[in-house]
């Protein structure tokens, strides 16, 4: 039995049966503890000063004294008038000190790539997270060999962009310099690998050095692991994965649904693995996977974020999914389960009211756990059918399992069609699949999933078109934006330039 493995297994179902390690018993105590830290952390600061941050801490009731004197931001109201002035390397702006890193957030949805700031607090409060996700291992029943097994994140570049002033690159690469020291004896691809720039390098690089590592866990986008699997299998001549990594036993994954992916990915297995989910964005840790058997994620309550919660519907959002300044918002002792709610977040990086994008719902209120349904501005509504990416990934997943097909990317976009209106599904797989009979079986999924699409289905949604495309093609055209790579994902609604540009890709490839 290896020594390591026995110390690390031990150590962890030590801590795993700490009876408060993952029970949350006052969560309003905990959130409201979480903000007056942040807030007097934050009060020197020039946004702190203008906010009279020092003032709301002197309330009675500090959370609503906040929540009623500091607006709503998302993302270009807070860059415009705060975060670019980090930007230019001035100091105190949203959080003490000068920013050193910055999170290069990047998705097709947007023209170009978000700023977000990654102060020393939040990679300590990240590092934090990590240590308490995997002392949730202790509630999964693995030997300790398991512990000693490599661990392979397919990450960003961590040869991060320095401009005189601070570094920028994808949040994985930021973070993977950062890994605890502990830590880089189990960590792949290694140094020289994780610097690499070239995403299909990378990608070769690691192909190459597969046999020469025997792993237990791996890391990062589902679309993308799919790929460098398969890359794998070809390169050595295998069956399946197993073949070569025997012990792979854990897939941790975040950004986006795994329910798409799960039918092209297992045929890829020699064995069933352990599915584990995180939701790490750019702006902060927010919640994990803590036990088995559960698709959903506890909320990280005390570790240098706090939460507010806001209907996701027409009182507070307009017509293109904006979030109205009235918006309401609630705290997390105010929450209730199956509801909608978009995620607004103050961190420990100077985020302040952020809207993130995320819509959430609780499963459980006992235990603060969470399920993404989709992005404020992928939910599809033309006319009241509310159709929201959890919706679309489910009736994707009930057609792969009704023809026996595998999909690997999809896109929705909502157009104009007569006088009302039609959703035009781009769908890509590499099954031989009749566009007519997927077109039927997507819709009549929906009309199962959601009733408001159901009624909208009878006047007002007159037609469903769905175009099959071969799926390299998604992946062709985020390379063609410079979109390649790590944590870039395909956006579940298309719409305006992105549409446009989209559609006179697929029009060229075609041709």
């Amino acid at each position: 039995m290896p020594l390591l493995g026995s110390i690390l297994k031990n150590a962890i179902k030590l801590r795993g049966k700490l009876p408060s390690f993952f029970k949350i018993t006052d969560p309003k105590k905990i959130q409201e503890r979480t903000l007056i830290k942040l807030l007097k952390t934050a009060s020197p600061t020039a946004l702190g000063e203008e906010y009279k941050f020092s003032k709301i801490l002197k309330s009675k009731d500090v959370s609503s004294e906040f929540r009623n004197n500091v607006p709503i931001f998302d993302y270009n109201s807070i860059f415009q008038k705060w975060w670019y002035r980090c930007l230019q390397g001035e100091a105190w702006v949203a959080w003490p000190g000068r920013i050193k890193y910055f999170a290069l957030s990047s998705g097709t949805s947007e023209a170009s790539s978000k700023y977000i700031p990654v102060t020393p607090h939040m990679l300590r409060a990240m590092k934090k997270t990590s240590v308490k996700q995997i002392f949730s291992l202790a509630r999964y029943d693995f030997p300790p060999e398991f512990y000693e097994k490599g661990f392979l994140a397919l990450g960003g570049s961590t040869h991060l962009n320095y401009n005189g002033t601070y570094y920028e690159g994808d949040l994985s690469g930021i973070t993977t310099k950062n890994i605890p020291f502990w830590f880089q004896h189990f960590y792949k691809p290694g140094k020289r690998i994780s610097k690499e720039k070239d995403w299909p390098t990378k990608l070769n690089e690691i192909v190459k050095k597969a046999k020469d590592w025997d792993i237990g866990v791996i890391v990062g986008v589902p679309a993308w692991w799919q790929i460098l699997i398969e890359m794998v299998i070809e390169h050595y001549k295998l069956k399946n994965i197993h073949e070569i990594w025997p012990n792979l036993s854990i897939f941790v994954h975040g950004g986006v649904s795994f329910k798409p992916y799960v039918k092209g990915f297992e045929k890829l297995l020699g064995k069933p693995i352990t599915y584990i989910e995180t939701y790490l964005a750019s702006e902060g840790f927010l919640a994990y996977q803590s036990r088995p058997n559960t698709d959903s994620m506890q909320l990280v309550l005390d570790n240098g974020l706090f939460f507010e919660f806001v209907p996701f519907n027409s009182d507070n959002f307009d017509s293109d999914n904006n979030i109205k300044p009235t918006a309401k918002t609630l705290f997390i002792d105010e929450v209730e389960e199956n509801v909608d709610y978009a995620l607004l977040i103050s961190t420990c990086s100077g985020a302040w009211r952020y809207l993130i994008g995320d819509v959430i719902k609780f499963t459980s209120k006992e235990l603060y756990e969470i399920v993404i349904t989709g992005r404020t501005k992928h939910f599809l509504s033309l006319c009241g059918e509310h159709m929201s990416q959890e919706n679309m990934d489910m009736a994707i997943k009930m057609a792969e399992d009704q023809l026996n097909i595998e999909v690997r990317e999809f896109c929705v976009a909502g157009i104009k069609y007569e006088t009302m209106f039609a959703h035009k599904w781009f769908v890509g797989t590499d099954s031989n699949v009749d566009p007519e009979v997927l077109k039927k079986h997507i819709d009549d999924n929906l009309k199962v999933l959601n009733d408001d699409y159901r009624v909208e289905r009878i006047a007002a949604i007159k037609n469903v078109i769905v175009e099959v495309l071969p799926s390299k093609v998604f992946y062709d055209f985020l390379r063609s934006k410079g979109k390649e790579g790590a944590q870039n994902k395909f956006p579940r609604v298309v719409k305006n330039h992105i549409l446009e540009e989209w559609e006179n890709f697929v029009a060229n490839y075609k041709k």
